[in-house]
């Protein structure tokens, strides 16, 4: 038998960072529109990095199909929301006499629209996946997991939360059994109890954290809420523990015409790469609040004669002549530059290692299999995944 296929990972973080900053930038003054060239860049960089068998991933969507998607998406969604936020507005003062109702009932309209939003944007990524010169595809079927997202998330939420599991088995099975590789479709196997056991970290914390409130509640106690320095760590732990071993147990039932899937990929290791990834984050947002506040405070010291510390800095000579608008300017660009540094900062210091940890840690088994797998046709797909950038929900790397 063939050995098995690892999984390279060939991401940097310098190149990554500066194209998150540039893309994001031409973002900014276009006011939103580059964006959908910069998921596009921003995707391109991330499939390449991933190399199954050393070979990279390709994404090939076209930036234009996401605008005009996004553009007809608006269109339609402005037509349901507006129509249905009418109907609901007159029910509700007129059988109520308040608009509390058609709020709630307007919530409740849109939210199986985000699941409908979330098939369509996996449907379309993989429409413009391939690996080895082979494309990947996904049938039709958004309404159908729409209405079963709904009812799962009705069930987990009365089994209040411990059913997740049960959840994210079967809503990970109807779109798995849905996708293609070339022309062979892969089948999710296992049951959905095979997820109790990774939970079980998040069970405790998430339970012990609610049995405490509840009891400092219930009984006027509020320094109990102390404990939650231990359980919600815990907890947080635990969803991490869950997100690594859920993944090992899903991948290793997956199959595609022969080939199977293994994972190595540890809770510990998931963990550490999001807390070192997140304080690196922090550390350098707040490095960065503190570089604008200390340049404005000496902006305005200098604007209005004020002595301070600056008073002898370079800065404090020229804001003197700086004109209002100048200084608003200034002010706008530092609110948006430290969105703009958050999120080049984020794809840098927690996407790209997260990546990277779940990548490696892939292997193929039977690779032999793949020579029996053909070329499939190329999905059309118009409006892409304009529903999910409409609804800002699902459309993510």
């Amino acid at each position: 038998m063939q050995q098995d296929l690892d999984t390279e990972y060939a991401g940097r973080k310098p190149p990554l960072f500066w194209l998150a900053v540039r893309t994001g930038l031409l973002t900014l003054l276009t006011l939103g529109l580059y964006r959908f060239w910069m998921k596009t860049r921003l995707r391109r960089y991330f499939w390449s990095a991933v190399k199954p068998g050393g070979i990279p991933m390709e994404y090939v969507g076209d930036p234009w199909e996401k605008l005009l998607g996004f553009l007809f998406a608006v269109v339609i969604l402005s037509f349901y929301i507006g129509v249905v936020n009418l109907i609901l507005m007159f029910f509700s003062f007129t059988f109520f006499q308040n608009n509390f109702a058609a709020y709630a009932l307007s919530f409740a309209g849109v939210l199986p629209l985000i699941f409908f939003a979330q098939y369509r944007a996996r449907r379309y990524v993989l429409a413009r996946t391939r690996w080895r010169g082979i494309r990947f595809g996904m049938e039709p079927g958004a309404w159908g997991y729409t209405w079963r997202s709904v009812v799962h998330w009705l069930i987990t939420i009365v089994s209040l939360g411990i059913l997740w599991p049960r959840m994210t088995f079967w809503l990970e099975k109807y779109r798995v059994d849905r996708t293609f590789y070339g022309d062979q479709k892969m089948h999710q196997g296992g049951r959905w109890t095979m997820l109790i056991a990774p939970m079980k970290h998040a069970y405790f914390g998430f339970g012990t954290s609610a049995a405490i409130l509840f009891v400092a509640i219930s009984n006027e106690t509020p320094a109990l809420l102390g404990l939650f320095v231990f359980t919600v760590p815990w907890a947080i732990a635990g969803l991490t523990y869950w997100r690594a071993h859920s993944f090992r147990r899903l991948a290793e039932t997956k199959e595609v015409g022969g080939v199977g899937f293994a994972s190595g990929v540890k809770g510990k290791q998931l963990f550490w790469t999001y807390l070192g990834g997140y304080t690196l984050v922090f550390l350098s947002l707040l490095g960065g609040l503190m570089l604008v506040f200390i340049t404005f405070a000496a902006v305005f010291a200098g604007m209005f004669g004020i002595a301070s510390i600056f008073e002898n800095f370079e800065i404090m000579a020229t804001s003197k002549q700086l004109p209002v608008w100048a200084i608003t300017m200034l002010g706008i660009a530092g609110y948006f530059g430290m969105f703009l540094f958050w999120g080049a900062a984020k794809y840098t210091f927690v996407t790209m290692p997260i990546v990277a940890c779940f990548a490696q840690t892939l292997r193929l088994t039977n690779p032999a299999a793949l020579t029996e797998i053909n070329q499939r046709a190329r999905d059309e797909f118009a409006e892409a995944e304009g529903f999910a950038d409409a609804l800002d929900v699902g459309a993510a790397l």
